[in-house]
């Protein structure tokens, strides 16, 4: 078979092998290919896992970065409408061009290794980074950490964000568990920084058994703040007077000081002043994270798809002012905590406009019903329909809200990028 091409065409290919590849969990074939590659960074690398929260501290730590004049590589996942968000290269979208030549690079040298569509397209991420003569290079996890392809590299800064309950199929079905998983990108000596405020013993010893340079929040960095501004105390570092992040939501102080703490480590390499954090958090933009869109009805979409996500969604809701009604458009896959979401958000959701996604593994807009009713109180107040896409599920929303009406569309990415997709083709 020729190789493709286009970006369509490569795209094509890897999902058409994905299907057909069956394969075991582990890194010895991603690491085989990484080899050939020759792929190693030159300069400092940031990576962060997480349950929740990975994206906008990425987004942060790049924000910041930029503004203080350095060249910046961002591998962030999954994207929404087009693969090319996956890969940004000093604050632009990698061109189809260079994302062919990096899976071309993968290809010359994959031999008859297999790989999924993730450890293709992550690999060729990487490479293409490793070529852009980067300042700083700035990795998101997939799912875990210790099995994650990414975690061929060693950080010099590992972040986990957040431990909770998810993908429960591979990770294990309590915090230790994956707490242990998600430690796994840490390495001996380096910083290994954790701000969930309270972290599970599997992590902290694992860190420990590998002689990891631990940072905790609360123990070795912190937060305080109040409506107006907030500060940073590190191990050395104090930022005051600081702006709240433009991203929106009741954990991103968190998630912000996770990216001041990975500044401090990385302090005599990588330089950052006060007006370049302030700028860096006020402009940082990532959608589908609590963002709420211009216009009325009032329209938020947030990629909370687990009860963690669900209940800090929830939170900000409640955190917004009076709406008369509020409408859910949401749709979820198959393998996460339905019930666990549903009842974290349910007491905000006066009506149910539920999707069925474009995905084997999602649930069906009639089961996702089911849950609803099985466990909202009061199912009987409310009213629940159901659509064969999340773009249908959001133009009925959209005909019975109300100006002074708001609708969260929530749950997978692909709720989101649905909703995003339709909205983006009525624009044009």
């Amino acid at each position: 078979m020729p190789t493709p091409t286009t970006l369509p065409e490569w795209l094509a290919l890897l999902e058409s092998r994905h299907a057909e590849t069956v394969i075991n969990m582990g890194l010895d074939r991603v690491r085989a290919v990484k080899e050939r590659l020759q792929l190693q960074f030159t300069c400092p690398v940031i990576m962060v896992a997480g349950t929740n929260g990975k994206g906008s501290t990425c987004a942060m730590l790049e924000s910041i970065l930029l503004r203080a004049g350095y060249r910046v590589g961002l591998y962030i996942k999954p994207h929404f409408l087009d693969f090319n968000e996956r890969a940004r290269v000093n604050g632009d979208l990698a061109s189809d061009a260079m994302l062919v030549e990096a899976f071309d690079a993968v290809e010359a040298v994959r031999g008859d290794t297999p790989l999924t569509y993730f450890e293709f397209t992550t690999l060729a991420i990487m490479h293409l980074m490793s070529k852009s003569a980067l300042d700083v290079a700035i990795l998101e996890v997939g799912l875990g950490g210790r099995l994650d392809a990414v975690n061929v590299i060693d950080a010099d800064v590992a972040i986990v964000t957040s431990v909770d309950i998810d993908h429960v199929d591979y990770l294990g079905g309590t915090r230790e568990q994956i707490g242990f998983e998600k430690a796994g990108i840490f390495r001996p000596g380096k910083a290994a920084i954790c701000s969930d405020p309270v972290p599970p013993q599997a992590l902290i010893d694992h860190a420990g058994a590998i002689g990891a340079d631990l940072w905790l929040m609360g123990r070795d960095f912190n937060y305080a703040g109040d409506k107006q501004q907030w500060n940073y105390g590190g191990r050395g570092q104090r930022r005051n007077a600081l702006a709240y992040p433009s991203l929106r939501g009741a954990n991103q102080l968190l998630n912000a000081s996770a990216a001041l703490a990975a500044l401090e480590v990385l302090k005599n390499e990588l330089p950052v002043g006060a007006q370049e954090v302030r700028h860096g958090l006020v402009t940082v933009e990532l959608p589908g994270r609590f963002q709420v869109l211009p216009g009325r009805p009032t329209v938020i979409l947030d990629v909370a798809h687990n009860p963690h996500a669900a209940s800090a969604l929830n939170q900000n809701l409640g955190n917004m002012g009076y709406h008369p009604y509020t409408f859910a458009v949401f749709g979820s896959m198959h393998d996460k905590d339905i019930d666990g979401a549903i009842k974290a958000i349910g007491g905000s959701i006066d009506h149910w406009c539920l999707a069925t996604l474009p995905s084997p593994r999602a649930a069906s807009a009639s089961e996702l019903a089911a849950k609803v009713q099985g466990t909202v109180p009061d199912p009987h107040e409310k009213t629940v329909q159901v659509f064969d896409t999340p773009a249908q599920a959001f133009a009925n929303a959209m005909s019975r809200a109300g100006e002074n009406d708001r609708i969260v569309v929530f749950g997978s990415f692909l709720t989101v990028a649905g909703v995003m997709a339709a909205r983006k083709s009525s624009l044009h």
